[in-house]
């Protein structure tokens, strides 16, 4: 029985509810966690106001040192953590290794905190008066995680959110809560004070009860849009500090001039890696030519007769492409299928007759692909998080940059040209939070921040990155002025010698 873990210890909800946690390859359920309470969940959040002045008090450095060596022991564990991450999520072991590493390098990018929460100052804005500011924590932070991610999207928020001096709680994706569990181990491992890190387990009920207690100072998630619009309006109207990132619908266009080859590959992993279920999944091929269209069509088609679909884990296994992650979702997204189907669009793969998703259990579909898709069209307007490629023809290059444009979810894109002014006009040009150009998945380091435009994205901030620094921190401006002295005659003048009603200004 999963459950929680809070004060570095587990915590046996007392709740009666739960829900199974099912291993995708198999479509047997393996375990049962338990969904917590509000009061449960209120309970957490005293354990982190608690903890809150002593970490907060640490040093910069010293909290950088817990984060460097809980990033050894993500080294050391990263196996282990990603045969977990594979049973409960289907992806398959090579795919969850990447995924650690894009966490742990916000990991190590949150070890220069000392550097990153320095402030500024500035000498003599007026005549004895020097000003600066301090980047100081929020106090108890929370971070809602989806299922696609378990480590890594956990990861691009309580790194820096620990680094600053905030307590967190994460509330993981009930689907697959295991993962979190052992990071938080490696995290108790690591030195981190009792009451720092806290995973609560649970469903709407956990959610709403992070969203509405004062305590709580900000909140982010990953989610869909609808669930992301959700949070973001009720933890502003509850004074939080959100940042919610939602749905996608990411493009890749596809010039005249691209090389053909590569642009296949990058959209065979891109398309189908994870079983498209990545928010930043291209999804969506813009063909400028029939000449183009034909090429990918016939490629595709090649490429995907040799896609080995299977079971993730296990480090031998070389499967390109696991399971979807539910039951439920598998049907959601050959709804989909069907839909274009009947829509129009021409079903050059259909990957419900791959034989593990007519034979198998698990929660199997195989890779599809869609031809003469039109905007119109419910596959293309609508995110369907699976193995679904749409490809749509256009004839120039001024149409495709319309088509992402007027799409309601802006956050990632690709363009593969060989045109050096074509891909500057293109990064110029689209409404797109993160552009690539000939890169499938661009997806920015560490260093840079995260997030989408348009619906992908609500609240001003990005995550990880600089951005990531500014949301666990708020900024606090100090001037200073002192009496001047006369060290010969000992005595203590003051530089204002009568009151000003006018507006301060420095002179």
């Amino acid at each position: 029985m999963i459950s929680n873990f809070i004060n570095n210890q587990y915590v046996r909800s007392q709740s009666e509810r739960s829900q199974p946690v099912f291993d995708p390859a198999t479509g047997k359920a393996n375990n049962q966690v338990l969904l917590s309470s509000r009061s449960e969940v209120e309970g957490a959040i005293g354990v982190a106001q608690e903890a809150f002045s002593g970490w907060s008090a640490t040093t910069p450095l010293n909290r950088a040192r817990v984060l460097f060596k809980f990033k050894v022991l993500l080294e050391e564990n990263r196996n282990e953590l990603a045969e977990i991450i594979s049973r409960e999520h289907g992806k398959v072991f090579s795919d969850a290794l990447g995924e650690i590493t894009r966490g742990l390098e916000v990991v190590e990018f949150a070890c220069g905190i000392p550097h990153l929460q320095k402030g500024e100052h500035s000498l003599n804005v007026g005549t004895g008066v020097d000003s600066h500011s301090q980047m100081m924590p929020l106090g108890v932070v929370a971070g809602i995680s989806p299922f696609n991610f378990p480590v890594m999207v956990p990861m691009w928020m309580f790194p820096i959110a620990l680094a600053t001096g905030n307590t967190f709680i994460l509330k993981p994706s009930e689907k697959n809560p295991s993962a979190p569990l052992f990071v938080a181990e490696l995290l108790k491992q690591a030195g981190l004070p009792d009451g720092v890190f806290n995973v609560i387990q649970g469903d709407k009920e956990a959610v709403d009860t992070l969203l509405q207690d004062e305590r709580i100072q900000a909140v982010s998630f990953v989610g869909s849009t609808p669930i992301a619009e959700y949070i973001y309006s009720e933890g502003a109207k509850y004074g939080k500090r959100v940042q919610a990132l939602g749905g996608a619908k990411n493009h890749m266009v596809v010039m005249p001039d691209a090389d053909i080859d590569g642009a296949v590959n990058a959209l065979m992993g891109a398309a189908y890696g994870a079983a498209g279920e990545r928010c930043m999944a291209i999804s969506v091929a813009v063909a400028v030519g029939d000449e183009v269209g034909d090429a990918l069509i016939g490629r595709l088609q090649d490429k995907l007769a040799t896609l080995k679909v299977g079971a993730g884990y296990g480090q031998t296994i070389e499967n390109d492409m696991g399971p979807l992650i539910t039951n439920e979702h598998k049907q959601k997204v050959c709804g989909y299928i069907g839909q274009g189907v009947s829509e129009g669009a021409t079903l050059v793969v259909d990957g419900r007759e791959h034989e593990l998703a007519k034979t198998s259990e698990g929660f199997f579909v195989g890779g599809s692909l869609f031809d003469h898709v039109l905007p119109e069209m419910t596959i293309y307007k609508e995110e369907i998080f699976g193995p679904v490629l749409c490809v749509l023809r256009v004839d120039s290059y001024e149409q495709a940059l319309k088509l992402i444009n007027d799409h309601e979810y802006g956050n990632g894109t690709a363009i593969f040209t060989a045109d050096g002014d074509t891909a500057r006009d293109f990064t110029a040009n689209v409404q797109v939070g993160m552009v690539g150009v000939n890169v499938p998945i661009p997806v920015p380091m560490a260093f840079h921040s995260f997030g989408g435009w348009k619906r992908s994205l609500f609240g001003p901030l990005h995550m990880h990155g600089p951005d990531g620094v500014r949301f666990f921190t708020r900024m606090k401006a100090i001037t200073t002025r002192w009496p001047t002295s006369n060290v010969k005659s000992n005595s203590t003048q003051s530089s204002q010698t009568h009151a000003e009603f006018v507006m301060p200004t420095m002179k």
